[in-house]
């Protein structure tokens, strides 16, 4: 490969497995595959763990969540909604289990992790639906969770920070549930894909334009991305600065080497100009999927900088 990676991260490469979500139902089996035993080892040491299901969106099923609390937690808590990626597809809670476990450890907060219906089983916009719906019932029930209503940031990591960002519009617009935070990981935003980092990035690790043409059809539907019809709340990249005013504070990070680079840069600058307080991190030498390399000092530097970041919004 052609990319000037981060060197820890460079040495990683060659035992990343590969993604390819050509064929949907084997990419789901060997993401199911390579995480059950990463949750049977993970360290519940302080958290509690449980798994419920809340009402869904009007006509649809249920929406399962998985709530990660603190164990010996005193008094309100702030709350991390943290949406899962895996380009619309794949995924479940369990593809951030123990990054969920800690936050909720580090954090001291409420981390609830909604299992969004995919793609392209059920297109846009369930998912973002599904979402809403479980936001929608912890705002209802802040009394018997023990949680503060006015301390929810959303986090969400590609597909995840698309759905989180949408949520967020969503919410702002609908009157919906109140979103302190708006905290973003190599967004997901455009289906367009016709950024110079779209268009540059055909062989890069874990993710690549061909994964992401595919990932916008499953999730919009086929001929559907790139088109007039595509609404800001399925690709937030298309959100005008109207749409964008009075926002909540946002944290975006992107990857220098990877085909979301430069819609994520570009959402940052939006925000920016709609008068939205937003902080950018650019991390050089970095791939998507690049958090996986936990090992990596840049990766521990960005995985601090988050928790930090969530701490100061989610605080007093």
């Amino acid at each position: 490969m052609r990319y000037a990676f981060d060197p820890e991260l460079a040495a990683a490469v060659a035992m990343m497995p590969e993604v390819d979500i050509s064929d949907v139902a084997a990419a789901r089996a060997a993401q199911a595959e390579q995480l059950s035993a990463v949750v049977a080892a993970a360290d519940t040491t302080g958290v509690e763990v449980e798994d419920i299901s809340v009402p869904g969106p009007e006509g649809a099923p249920d929406v399962p969540l998985r709530l990660y609390r603190p164990r010996d937690a005193r008094g309100p808590l702030p709350v991390v909604y943290a949406i899962h990626g895996g380009g619309f597809v794949v995924g479940t809670p369990d593809a951030d289990h123990e990054g969920n476990l800690r936050f909720c450890r580090e954090l001291g907060a409420l981390v609830v992790s909604p299992d969004y219906r995919l793609a392209p089983e059920h297109p846009y916009p369930a998912a973002l639906e599904d979402c809403y719906a479980g936001l929608s019932w912890l705002a209802k029930n802040t009394a018997e969770l023990g949680v503060l209503p006015d301390r929810t940031a959303l986090w969400g990591d590609s597909a995840g920070a698309c759905l989180a960002a949408a949520l967020t519009l969503l919410a702002h617009d609908r009157g919906g549930p109140a979103i302190r935070f708006q905290c973003l990981v190599a967004p997901a935003l455009d289906d367009r894909l016709r950024t110079a980092s779209a268009r540059l990035h055909t062989d890069t690790p874990v993710w690549n334009r061909h994964n992401a043409r595919l990932s916008w059809e499953a999730y919009l539907g086929p001929g559907t991305p790139g088109s007039r019809d595509v609404s800001p709340y399925a690709a937030p990249a298309r959100a005008g600065t109207a749409l964008l005013k009075g926002l909540p504070p946002a944290h975006i990070t992107v990857m220098q080497f990877d085909p979301l680079r430069d819609e994520g840069i570009d959402y940052a600058r939006a925000l920016l100009a709609a008068g939205v307080p937003t902080e950018l991190h650019v991390l050089p030498g970095t791939f998507h999927g690049a958090g996986a390399v936990e090992h990596a000092a840049v990766v521990r530097r960005i995985t601090a900088e988050i928790t930090a970041v969530l701490a100061r919004a989610l605080g007093g």
